[in-house]
């Protein structure tokens, strides 16, 4: 019985970003890493400045949920999973995302500095009524980015667009670090290492492909690359592994 409500629990999951991709037409705009500089220009604050300064905040109490329940592309990428499950080779690929983020801040922070105009808040900046793919010549970007993050998921293995290139990520990653360091209570997984079987499971289930095991005898899961789906805690025998909250953090 156990079991089967922690499975309906990644059930609920997977609806979740199936659900959020279904509605990427209308949202995409809302996560636009241009659309973020052209607004920038006439010093406007659009969606997407507004979205990912939310990504920042949430991030440092609940860290990278929402790469595993509400990102549109996330879905896309974990459809892939059908096709391919295979991990992705990580290491130095997994820092590009940084070198990105950095180069493309660089880039708003430049275009606040020489804009021209009142500054203004609009959330729907450049859509129509709301909604992101209203005309034809839309769905050439729509269709650009489904495969800018579908093929890297194909080709190198699951949710490799996630770990090498997403600007996203950073947000969140660094909302979650700031977290930390204001001893913020902050969600995370913690590991009873006592009853791990060593049996693998749960680096198997693991979509991000992070080395579970290796991270359970330091009693928390904590690493840049966990984005708290708990597929891991459903996916063992023993139940090694729960939801935590605290701003505690593992010991050496």
């Amino acid at each position: 019985m156990i079991y089967g409500g922690l499975m309906k629990r990644q059930n609920v999951r997977r609806l979740l970003l199936i659900t959020a991709l279904l509605l990427f037409p209308v949202t995409i705009w809302y996560f636009s890493p241009y659309l973020i500089i052209r607004s920038a220009l006439e010093h406007i604050m659009n969606g997407s400045s507004i979205v990912f300064g939310l990504m920042f905040i949430g991030s440092a109490f609940f860290g990278r949920v929402w790469c595993a329940t509400f990102c549109p592309v996330a879905g896309l990428q974990e459809c892939a999973f059908l096709i391919t499950d295979k991990e992705p080779k990580q290491g130095w690929r997994n820092r590009v995302k940084y070198g990105i983020w950095i180069v493309w801040g660089g880039a708003i922070a430049a275009c606040w500095v020489i804009g021209h105009g009142n500054f203004k808040i609009d959330f729907f900046y450049a859509t129509d009524h709301g909604i992101s793919i209203s005309n034809i010549y839309a769905y050439f970007i729509y269709y650009g980015i489904i495969l800018l993050f579908f093929i890297p998921a194909v080709i190198s293995g699951k949710r490799s667009a996630c770990h090498y290139f997403c600007w996203m990520a950073p947000f969140m990653i660094f909302g979650s670090k700031a977290g930390q360091i204001l001893h913020l209570p902050q969600l995370h997984m913690s590991a009873q290492k006592e009853k791990c079987i060593s049996c693998g499971k749960c680096r198997k289930a693991c979509p991000m492909s992070i080395d579970v095991p290796s991270l359970i005898p330091l009693g928390q899961i904590r690493t840049a690359e966990c984005i708290q789906c708990g597929s891991c805690a459903d996916a063992c025998p023993k139940g090694v592994l729960h939801f935590s909250m605290s701003n505690k953090m593992p010991s050496k």
